[in-house]
C-alpha cells in the first residue's frame, strides 16, 4: 500500500492516469482477493460436510454389514454333513465341537457368544469369548432370543417368521437347505448382532431331524472390540456407544435401531474435519500472498508508467521475439534441426521442383536401444545421445539435403539424387556405420544402432503422405528383421501391411462371433513314449472364405493389436471346459507377454478357471522368457499369485534366451520345455546334443519336469529317452487333434498307439 500511495503523490497532477489505471487495478485486486477468500471458505465447509457425511455412511454400512457377516460365518459350519453326524452322537464329542464349531467360530471370527441348541431349544454347547462354559449361561439371553428361536422353528405366532422366510432365499447362501434369521437388537443392555441358523447337512446322504434341527446361535456385540475395530479401520476419532443422544462439542451421532425399529442407542464420535485443518495451514500463506499481490500491483502500476516512455523499444523487442518464435516454430529445440512442419514443406518443394532423371530419397531413422539408455542413464543422457547423433548425421549429408528430428529418437532425411550421384543406399550404409561407433555420454561409453526405412520417388509415387507412409513401412520391416539395418520399400511390403490390416479386421469379427475359431490339442507323452500325460491347447482359425489360416499369420497380428488378450481368454475358457472331460491329463495353455501387462491378470485368470469349474491343478500355464525379463508387467508377483492358486507354470522355448539359467533361480516354475530348434539340430553335430543334456541335468537338479518339443523322428525320441527327458511332444506321436478326437483317443483301450490313431485330415498343421 505504501508503494501505491507514493505513486499517487508523484502523479497527483496526473488524474487521468489515476482514474484510468490505478483505480481499476485496485478494484480488480480487491474483487480478486474477496472472491479467492470466499472460494476457500466455501471449499473448507464443503470438505467438512463431505467428510462427515462419508463417515456417517461408513458407520451405517458397518453396523448393517456385521449382521450379514455373522450369518455368512455361520454358514461355514451350519451346512455340513460332519456337524450333523457329530451332534447326533451320544455322548457328544465336545472337543470336536469346540475345534470345529463353537470355539472355532469365536476364535476365528471374534464372535463373543456361540450356542448350540437341540430340538427342544435347550443348550448343548456354550462358548463365550473363545472358551467353552456351562450351558446354563444361555439362560442370560434365553428370554431375549425366544422370539427369534420361535421364528426359525416356524411358530405361527412369532413376529420373525416372515423374516426367516426372506433370509432363506438370500443369494449368498451356498445351499437352499439352510434357514437362518439374523437381527440387530438390544441384548443385556448392549447393541448386538444375533444370527440363528439351522444346522443341516450339505448332501442328501446324511439324515437329520427335520423340524427338530439343532440351532447355531452366534452373538457379536457392537460395542467394545467392534467399536475399536471400526475406529481403526476408518480412522474415526473418539468413537463410543451411548444409550442417550448426548454428543459433545464438535461430535456427531448415528442412531442404532433394531430390525423392528426400536432405538437401541447411539454411536458418537468426533468427525474428521479436513477443511478446518487446511484453513489453518493456508491462513498464513493467504495473508502473505495477499500482501505480495498488493505490493506487486503497486510495482506493476509504477512499471506501467515507466513503460509508456519506452514503447518504441518494446516494439523492436517484439519484432525480434517474432523472428525467434518463427524459428522455433520450424526447428527442433533440442538439436536445432528442422522439425516435422519444415520437413514436410521441404519435401513438397523437392517433389515439385524435381528434374527429369532426379530421384528423391526419403529416409526414416529410429535409434535402436534408445529406451535402454533412457531407462539406465536417465533422460539427460538420452538428450545428449540425440544431440550427438544429429551432429553425426549433419556431417554425412549434402547442403541441399534436409535432416529432421520428428520427435523422440525418430529422424528423417530428404535427399535429392541427381544422375551420377552416389545412391541413397550408400548414405544408408554410411549412417549405419557411423551410428554403430561408440558414444561418450556423461562418462559412459554407449553403443547403439539405427534402423532405416528408405523410399524413392518417383518409383514409389510422388505424393508426400504416401512417401512418408511407405518409408514408415520400410522402417517397420527393418526393425522386424533384426534392426541395425536398412530396407528399401517394395510393393510387397505394402501388401503385407494391407494383409495384416485385413487379418486384424477379420480376427476381430471372428472373436466377436466365434465363427471359424477352434482349439486343437497336441498330446504330451511321458518318458516311455506311449502314455499321454497332458495336452497343449493351440489356436486354429478356419476362415469361412479363405480357408485355414496359419497361426504364424494371425497370432503376431493379435499380439501387436492387443487382440491376443481376448483370444487368450477364449482359449483358456475352452481349455478349462475341455479339462473337465479329461480328469487324468493336464491341459497346457500358452500365455502372451501382452496378457501379462494387463491390469489384474492373475485374478482374471483365476476367475475364468473358477467360472468354468475347472481344477487349477490340472491347468498348466506356459510363459516365455520375455515375460520374465519384463519387470514392468510385475511378472514376479503375477507368477507367484498363479502358483499359489494351484496352477503349474512351464517355461517355454527354454535355452534360446541369454538369461534363462539365471531366471530359473528367481522365478519358481514347474517345468522347462526345450526349444524345438535344439531337437531339430540333433544329428547335425554335437553342440545340440550337449545343450540338451545340460538342460536336462539342470532341470533334474532343480526338481523340474523337462519336456522336449518338436520330436519328429525315432532317432530324436531315443536320444531324448536316453538323456532323461520326462515328457515329449511332436509329430512323431501326434499332430494337434480336436477335442472329440482327444476324447476318443483317451477312451480307447489301445490309446497308447497314437500314430495309428492320428488322422492327418483333422487339422492341417500341428
Amino acid at each position: 500500500m505504501k508503494s501505491i500511495l507514493s505513486i499517487l503523490s508523484v502523479h497527483r497532477a496526473g488524474l487521468p492516469f489515476i482514474r484510468s489505471v490505478i483505480l481499476p487495478v485496485l478494484l480488480v485486486a480487491a474483487a480478486t482477493l474477496s472472491l479467492g477468500a470466499a472460494s476457500i471458505l466455501w471449499a473448507v465447509n464443503k470438505s467438512n460436510d463431505v467428510s462427515a457425511e462419508r463417515q456417517l455412511r461408513v458407520m451405517d454400512r458397518s453396523i448393517r454389514a456385521v449382521v450379514h457377516q455373522l450369518a455368512r460365518e455361520q454358514e461355514m459350519v451350519a451346512i455340513w454333513d460332519d456337524a450333523i453326524i457329530e451332534l447326533a452322537k451320544s455322548p457328544m464329542d465336545l472337543k470336536w465341537i469346540d475345534a470345529n464349531i463353537g470355539v472355532w467360530l469365536s476364535r476365528t471370527f471374534g464372535q463373543e457368544e456361540v450356542y448350540i441348541l437341540d430340538g427342544r431349544n435347550e443348550p448343548v454347547n456354550a462358548v463365550i469369548d473363545g472358551t467353552r462354559i456351562s450351558n446354563h449361561e444361555f439362560e442370560r439371553v434365553r428370554d431375549s432370543l425366544g422370539s427369534l428361536v420361535a421364528g426359525i422353528r416356524g411358530a405361527s405366532d412369532s413376529p420373525h417368521r416372515d423374516h426367516v422366510a426372506e433370509n432363506a432365499e438370500a443369494p449368498h447362501l451356498i445351499t437352499g437347505k439352510a434357514v437362518y434369521d439374523a437381527h440387530l437388537l438390544e441384548l443385556l443392555g448392549r447393541p448386538a448382532a444375533v444370527s440363528i441358523m439351522k444346522i443341516v447337512p450339505e448332501s442328501d446322504a446324511v439324515a437329520y431331524p427335520q423340524d427338530k434341527e439343532f440351532l447355531l446361535v452366534g452373538i457379536r456385540y457392537l460395542d467394545g472390540n467392534f467399536i475399536k475395530r471400526i475406529s481403526e479401520q476408518n480412522l474415526i476419532e473418539g468413537l463410543r456407544f451411548s444409550v442417550v443422544d448426548n454428543p459433545g462439542q464438535s461430535e456427531i451421532s448415528v442412531p442404532v435401531r433394531s430390525d423392528v425399529g426400536d432405538l437401541i442407542g447411539y454411536f458418537v464420535w468426533k468427525p474428521e474435519l479436513p477443511g478446518n485443518r487446511l484453513l489453518k495451514a493456508v491462513e498464513p500463506a493467504m495473508a502473505i500472498a495477499a500482501t505480495i499481490i498488493l505490493l506487486l500491483l503497486g510495482a506493476l502500476v509504477r512499471r506501467l508508467r515507466q513503460s509508456m516512455s519506452a514503447l518504441e523499444r518494446t516494439v523492436l523487442e517484439l519484432k525480434a521475439s517474432e523472428a525467434q518464435a518463427h524459428h522455433l516454430a520450424f526447428h527442433d529445440v533440442l538439436t536445432g534441426l528442422p522439425n516435422r512442419a519444415l520437413f514436410e514443406d521441404r519435401l513438397n518443394h523437392a517433389i515439385a521442383r524435381r528434374q527429369d532423371g532426379e530421384r528423391i530419397a526419403v529416409l526414416m531413422l529410429d535409434l535402436d536401444r534408445f529406451k535402454h539408455v533412457n531407462d539406465t542413464l536417465g533422460h539427460p543422457a538420452g538428450d545428449s545421445l540425440i544431440r550427438e547423433f544429429s551432429i553425426r548425421l549433419s556431417r554425412l549429408v549434402g547442403r541441399n539435403d534436409t535432416i529432421t528430428r520428428l520427435g523422440g529418437d525418430e529422424f528423417a532425411i530428404v535427399q535429392v539424387c541427381a544422375p551420377g550421384m552416389e545412391g541413397p543406399e550408400t548414405l544408408c550404409e554410411r549412417i549405419l556405420a557411423l551410428a554403430h561407433e561408440h558414444y561418450d555420454i556423461m562418462g559412459n561409453q554407449i553403443f547403439v544402432g539405427t534402423s532405416i526405412g528408405l523410399v524413392l520417388a518417383p518409383d514409389a509415387g510422388t505424393d508426400r503422405s504416401e512417401l512418408l507412409r511407405k518409408a514408415d513401412i520400410a522402417l517397420y520391416r527393418a526393425k522386424a528383421e533384426g534392426r541395425n539395418c536398412y530396407r528399401v520399400f517394395t510393393p510387397e511390403m505394402d501388401e503385407t501391411v494391407t494383409l495384416r490390416r485385413i487379418v486384424e479386421e477379420e480376427l476381430r469379427v471372428a472373436l466377436a462371433t466365434g465363427e471359424g475359431l477352434e482349439v486343437a490339442y497336441q498330446p504330451q507323452i511321458a518318458l516311455s513314449g506311449d502314455t499321454i500325460v497332458g495336452v497343449e491347447a493351440l489356436a486354429r482359425w478356419r476362415h469361412p472364405t479363405r480357408g485355414y489360416i496359419q497361426p504364424s499369420q494371425f497370432i503376431p497380428v493379435a499380439e501387436q493389436t492387443g487382440l491376443i488378450v481376448q483370444l487368450g481368454d477364449w482359449i483358456l475358457r475352452e481349455a478349462c471346459l475341455a479339462s473337465r472331460r479329461w480328469p487324468d491329463v493336464f491341459v497346457s495353455v500358452n500365455l502372451s507377454p501382452v496378457q501379462f501387462r494387463s491390469c489384474g491378470f492373475a485374478n482374471h485368470v483365476i476367475s475364468i478357471v473358477r467360472e468354468c469349474g475347472a481344477d487349477p491343478g490340472r491347468i498348466e500355464l506356459e510363459v516365455t522368457e520375455s515375460v520374465l525379463l519384463d519387470e514392468e508387467c510385475g511378472s514376479t508377483d503375477t507368477l507367484r499369485a498363479l502358483r499359489d492358486a494351484g496352477f503349474r507354470i512351464a517355461l517355454d522355448d527354454f535355452g534360446t534366451g541369454y538369461s534363462s539359467l539365471g531366471y530359473l533361480h528367481r522365478f519358481e516354475v514347474d517345468k522347462i520345455k526345450i526349444d524345438r530348434s535344439f531337437i531339430q539340430s540333433l544329428g547335425q553335430g554335437t553342440r545340440a546334443a550337449a545343450v540338451i543334456k545340460a538342460i536336462v541335468s539342470l532341470g533334474h537338479a532343480m526338481s523340474l519336469t523337462v519336456t522336449a518339443e518338436g520330436v519328429e523322428t525315432e532317432i530324436q525320441k531315443k536320444f531324448l529317452h536316453t538323456a532323461g527327458c520326462n515328457e515329449m511332444q511332436g509329430h512323431l506321436f501326434s499332430r494337434a487333434l480336436s477335442q472329440e478326437q482327444i476324447t476318443r483317443l483317451l477312451n480307447r483301450p489301445d490309446a497308447k498307439a497314437l500314430q495309428c490313431y492320428f488322422d492327418s485330415s483333422a487339422f492341417t498343421a500341428g
